[in-house]
């Protein structure tokens, strides 16, 4: 009887000063969350519709990557206010920055990031991942990759 006041006394003791861990805080968490997809971009002399969700792609038609970066304390969209920089990277090592714009831009009905990349007549055909590297105003970063399947990845088909 004894031993086990002394036990719930230290054990008291211990969880006022803070030498015993009682439940647990929760691990920050990432300050930004990345969605993105991409689009065929629209190009004077093009068959295809524009601007409609797309993986598959021929050399000289344009790759429209659509980003959005939420800010995980609020919820809301970031801006070009938001952050410092925003690049997609692709596997060879080629970086875009990314522009934060309205879109469409005749009607505008949302706003995020994209970038515009035309595929060189040159590029090697096939599958491939991409990264998109979102840095904020404190030096926080966060990464997108999208489902490493091949049939989803972007791929360069022959013309």
């Amino acid at each position: 009887m004894n031993l086990s006041r002394s036990v719930l006394t230290l054990g008291i003791a211990g969880g006022a000063l803070g030498f015993i861990h009682v439940g647990g805080a929760q691990a920050a968490g990432p300050a930004m969350v990345i969605q993105s997809d991409t689009v065929r971009g629209v190009l004077q002399g093009m068959t295809a519709p524009g601007c409609v969700l797309n993986n598959q792609f021929k050399h000289k038609e344009e790759i429209v990557f659509r980003i959005r970066v939420v800010d995980t304390k609020t919820g809301k969209p970031m801006d070009k206010d938001g952050l410092k920089s925003l690049v997609v990277e692709l596997p060879d090592g080629q970086k875009f920055p990314a522009h934060y714009g309205m879109h469409p831009p005749q009607d505008p009905v949302d706003y995020f990031w994209t970038y515009g990349w035309t595929i060189p007549a040159n590029y090697p055909t096939g599958s491939f991942g991409y990264k998109v590297v979102a840095t904020d105003k404190h030096g926080h970063t966060a990464t997108f990759e999208p489902f490493k399947s091949k049939p989803s990845q972007l791929t360069v088909i022959p013309d």
